[in-house]
């Protein structure tokens, strides 16, 4: 069928490969979410904030349904929430956010990670205090008037509103000890969460060249692709 077909489906299967792995991380998101809080997302906000990112990358309810199902039958108390440290090449500092029932094969796969990429994994405390931990909402701003909204969400603790036109989204930014607050108040106010995200946002950054940004790159590539590891934050500008 020729260049162009082959081509079409070496995109599209990569295109499935990142869907599959997102789908695994979301699902073990909704185990961590459910051990936590139990079964019920009316009664567990983690719980329904992980609905909502799973709805946000097309994740099919059968698979959601069926997450929150095995979660609920099987004994969940050997996964482990685990936050590594970390300096990738070029000096990057890096935290690395693992959901894992085995930590020691997490961390021999991540100092294989670093140390091929001359870097190396930290002490606890050696990077974290270059980030500060915030949460994010992305909710549907159809229609939704701006002064009503942003009076609305400094009570529950908003720190930084950002109107996208074009989308018609607002992205709510919120220290991560009001994450929960915000969250009841979006819901309480029946504004539409379209995803939530809890991050590590860095409070200085560091310039690389455009090689650099490459080698970095690939670094983070393999770490992402390890379904282990949830999340990756450095402070690359």
């Amino acid at each position: 069928m020729g260049r162009i077909f082959e081509t079409r489906k070496a995109t599209m299967f990569k295109r499935y490969a990142k869907m599959a792995k997102q789908f695994t991380k979301i699902g073990k998101e909704i185990v961590m979410a459910v051990k936590a809080g139990g079964p019920h997302p009316d009664l567990n906000p983690r719980l329904r904030a992980c609905i909502a990112n799973a709805k946000a990358v097309n994740m099919p309810k059968t698979n959601i349904d069926s997450a929150i199902k095995r979660a609920s039958e099987k004994d969940t108390s050997g996964y482990d929430e685990i936050i590594y440290e970390g300096y990738g090449p070029f000096g990057v500092p890096v935290l690395v956010e693992c959901t894992t029932d085995n930590p020691n094969r997490t961390i021999a796969n991540l100092r294989v990670y670093f140390s091929r990429a001359n870097g190396s994994v930290g002490t606890t405390g050696s990077v974290s205090f270059m980030f500060e931990r915030k949460g994010l909402f992305k909710i549907d701003s159809t229609g939704l008037d701006r002064d009503d909204v942003e009076l609305d969400l400094i009570d529950f603790g908003a720190e930084e509103l950002t109107w996208d036109d074009e989308t018609n989204e607002l992205i709510v930014q919120v220290a991560f000890n009001d994450f929960g607050v915000m969250q009841d108040g979006l819901d309480e106010k029946k504004y539409i969460i379209k995803e939530t995200i809890k991050t590590f946002i860095p409070t200085t950054t560091k310039e690389l060249t455009e090689e650099q940004e490459i080698e970095f790159k690939k670094m983070i590539d393999k770490m992402e692709d390890d379904d282990d590891i949830m999340s990756v934050y450095h402070n690359i500008a």
